[in-house]
């Protein structure tokens, strides 16, 4: 199994492998079933930062979120979790599909697309609010965003955030003070530890 999962993303890879290594014949079909056989699936694969990061910081982290998250989850408690994270959107497939006639190709015209920036606050109860924008996100957008959401809590809120180069900013961070004046304070996370983000799921 080894010779055969050198490349995992190709079987026709590793018929060759193990043709020239141990002068075996195999067909596609065979070591696929041998695979799922020794309980090995097709699936897709996950990028991962994990190599980047510090160990012992993302254990930290995650302790402290745990303890947050509990204290949370109580009936009384006094004020709220949550996640933030933005994402784009591209309107047009980047691999389109379709039914084509064998020996044909169907073309479509070359374009970029119109691309949908979503900045997201997500509760821990699952309550999600959005700021939907056609531009590139900036400071000055950013801030809009965080100083709305301000003015809407309804408890203090303590905000989980990654380290992207716009939260970083001098004009964002020189808001932080007038925030945490309104009960919302902010906590960034360590680097490359995006899995502590339940945003990111969503």
């Amino acid at each position: 199994m080894k010779l055969a999962l050198e490349n995992p993303r190709s079987l026709k890879a590793g018929v060759l492998q193990i043709a020239e290594k141990l002068g075996a014949r195999l067909s596609l079909y065979t070591l696929k079933r041998l695979l799922l056989s020794r309980n090995y699936v097709w699936k897709r694969m996950r990028r991962s930062s994990r190599s980047k990061r510090n160990e012992q910081d993302f254990q930290t982290a995650k302790a402290h979120l745990d303890k947050l998250r509990a204290a949370c989850g109580a009936a009384d408690h006094d004020f709220d979790l949550i996640y933030f994270d933005g994402a784009g959107f591209s309107l047009i497939p980047c691999v389109p599909y379709a039914w084509q006639l064998r020996g044909e190709t169907l073309e479509i015209p070359s374009v970029h697309s119109p691309r949908l920036n979503v900045l997201g606050f997500l509760n821990l109860n699952g309550s999600f609010e959005s700021y939907v924008f056609d531009g590139a996100i900036d400071s000055e957008v950013l801030i809009k965003c965080f100083d709305d959401y301000c003015q809407r809590m309804k408890k203090p809120a303590l905000i989980v955030l990654d380290n992207a180069p716009v939260h970083k900013s001098t004009a964002f961070e020189s808001r932080i003070e007038s925030w945490e004046e309104q009960g919302l304070y902010l906590l960034f996370l360590p680097s490359y530890c995006p899995e502590l983000n339940l945003i990111e799921i969503l």
